[in-house]
């Protein structure tokens, strides 16, 4: 039953809706059909919604204008502890049950974009878990193999994808439940920065560090519906804007040079098949053109063992706690095995555990700060379903040994396949990095995906590459420069004081003359195009922060400013270049071949 469904990738069913094959409304009857089928094994949903629920939003869809709409007929799935007009949210818990009068912010928006919602999804217990077995309306079994879990707490939410009855799903990330399914289940799992996307209409686990996920085939859609979706909300007080070199261009091609964070000591809880997995993914990383960088754990782990050791519980008591005090029985025996410390954690706890976090994060970012991003396996080692029977807490803890400090140090995260077990098991890494990497840490997911060629859910395989794409971009921009830039020359403490870092030495393409300007000091050159006459000029590439690029260019004085350079490899790159006006008094130094060169020329 889980293989070879219909074809539901975004791109694809777009396709199939313009040459006429299916309309929105047939293959809503079909995904019912199929949804209410798999329901009574896999237990995947709270609630599929009935046809009188489904109509107004096929109505929409029936206006000749929604044909326009970027995800026109596209049908998704909702975890059950985010808002759907009209339907219960449950969060897994029938007395805590309420009727909302509005939408989630991102429901209403992927409604407006022509989405259209299948059901409400099964999950853990007020997405306390990251396994699929903690919930009243059933357990939620692995989409391949029925002794493995689902993983969670996004539990029917993965399953939606996997079992083919929605293109993508939304899900929740406290502490790994957006990433732990999908490597379950061989999906892409996108655990975007805080606040990326709203959590305005989501019943809060931890609220300060709650996130709102998708969960997808390939990472090309999670990239697309981050695109669509990273808006700031007024409605959400943790909403944060998302930056420009975090938008949809950002996404593109991995070029080599990249370099990966490596765990010096990795923990697999003595499965050796998942090592080898996790080597075996590296040297794929490797082959991509990345350099591996050695990385030391423990600051990461320490930060992970807070979110359930320390007083970040209670944060989770907050929406719990009211009804496990009036009506203990509602709440399953787990959850409260969870929570039960929760509400003898004080005022100094808490800052204790937030001052020690603080200097975590600090540790941490600078490890990350030569990076453009870290690997790590999505979990140690798959534990199964008997496992959870006989340890249910120490089992799920296994399962987020790489997951739980990722919002705590407020980092962007990605779950992407990597390789299937012996048995058959889907088997992943998570990618991760600074806040706002997501588009890049998705262009690194997509060239995995595109290097591993590992079939997708239902036996499908990648849509054929569409051609060269654009560099991918992340929160890191490249400046060329030519004269008093250069390492160790009088200005380049300018770059070195906003965290730069030199990529390469190189030379541009052999099409530029090189002057130096009067004045100084320091003296300063001016590198221009010319049309004839031109030859190599050596230069640095460097990267600094994008966000201090801005000071950067502000600082620049006349007659000089940033424009494009072309490389010697046919790249064209942010750089130094100027106005023509000031070379009637500036000196040709073209041939010397670079600015050190020439310096050197002059010395005594």
């Amino acid at each position: 039953m889980t293989n070879n469904f219909p074809n539901l990738q975004i791109d694809s069913l777009s396709a199939a809706y313009t040459r006429g094959d299916i309309t929105p409304r047939d293959l809503m009857a079909q995904l019912k059909r199929r949804a209410t089928q798999l329901n009574a094994e896999f237990n995947l949903f709270i609630h599929i919604l009935d046809d009188a629920e489904l109509e107004p939003y096929l109505e929409r869809l029936e206006n000749p204008a929604a044909k326009t709409k970027p995800l026109y007929g596209i049908p998704f799935v909702i975890k059950d502890n985010i808002d759907l007009k009209g339907v219960a949210t449950t969060a897994a818990c029938p007395a805590f049950a309420y009727m909302p009068k509005k939408s989630a912010t991102i429901v209403e928006q992927l409604i407006e974009l022509g989405a259209l919602p299948v059901g409400k999804a099964n999950l853990d217990q007020f997405a306390t878990g990251l396994n699929g077995t903690r919930s009243p309306y059933g357990i939620c079994k692995n989409s391949v193999l029925p002794e493995y879990p689902s993983g969670g707490s996004s539990a029917g939410s993965a399953l939606a994808v996997a079992l083919g009855v929605a293109s993508f799903s939304l899900g929740t990330d406290t502490a790994g439940s957006g990433r732990i399914p999908a490597a379950y289940n061989n999906l892409v799992g996108l655990k975007a920065s805080k606040g990326l996307i709203s959590t305005a209409g989501v019943v809060p686990a931890c609220r300060t560090l709650d996130c709102t996920t998708l969960f997808t085939a390939t990472a090309a859609e999670a990239s697309r519906l981050l695109g669509l979706v990273a808006r700031h909300d007024p409605r959400d007080d943790f909403s944060r804007h998302n930056p420009a070199w975090n938008d949809a261009t950002a996404f593109g091609d991995i070029e080599p040079g990249f370099r990966f964070g490596v765990p010096k000591v990795t923990e697999f809880f003595g499965d050796d098949e998942s090592a080898a997995l996790f080597a075996a993914s590296i040297t794929t990383l490797k082959n991509m053109g990345g350099t591996e960088v050695s990385l030391d754990f423990n600051p990461f782990l320490e930060a992970a063992r807070l979110l359930y050791e320390g007083p970040w519980v209670a944060e989770r008591y907050l929406v719990a706690g009211p009804l496990i005090t009036k009506n203990p029985e509602a709440v399953l025996p787990v959850i409260h095995d969870v929570l039960e410390k929760a509400p003898h954690y004080s005022a100094l706890d808490h800052y204790k555990a937030l001052y020690r976090l603080q200097h975590l994060k600090m540790v941490c970012d600078a490890l990350m700060a030569d990076l453009d991003f870290v690997i790590t396996p999505s979990m140690p080692h798959p534990v199964t379903l008997n496992d959870l029977y006989r340890e249910p807490v120490e089992a799920n803890s296994k399962l987020g040994w790489y997951t739980n400090f990722m919002n705590l140090l407020d980092y962007a995260a990605v779950a992407v396949p990597a390789s299937f077990m012996t048995n058959g098991l889907p088997w992943g890494i998570t990618l991760f990095g600074r806040a706002f990497t997501d588009q890049y840490l998705l262009s690194v997911a997509n060239k995995f995906q595109y290097t591993t060629k590992l079939a997708l859910v239902g036996g499908h395989t990648l849509p054929a590459s569409v051609g060269k794409m654009r560099r991918a971009s992340n929160d890191r921009a490249r400046v060329v420069v030519c004269g008093a830039h250069l390492e160790g020359l009088p200005l380049n403490w300018q770059l070195r004081e906003r965290q730069g870092r030199l990529v390469s030495a190189t030379t541009t393409s052999a099409h530029y003359r090189l002057y130096a300007l009067p004045g100084g000091p320091p003296m300063r050159p001016a590198m221009v195009r010319a049309s004839e006459g031109g030859q190599a000029i050596e230069v640095e590439v460097w990267e600094v922060p994008s966000a201090e690029l801005g000071s950067f260019l502000t600082n620049i004085p006349d007659p000089l400013g940033l424009g494009k350079v072309e490389l010697a490899d046919g790249s064209w790159e942010t750089g130094f270049i100027c106005d023509g006006y000031a070379l009637a008094d500036a000196q040709e130094i073209t041939s010397w071949g670079g600015w050190r060169a020439w310096l050197k020329s002059r010395a005594p």
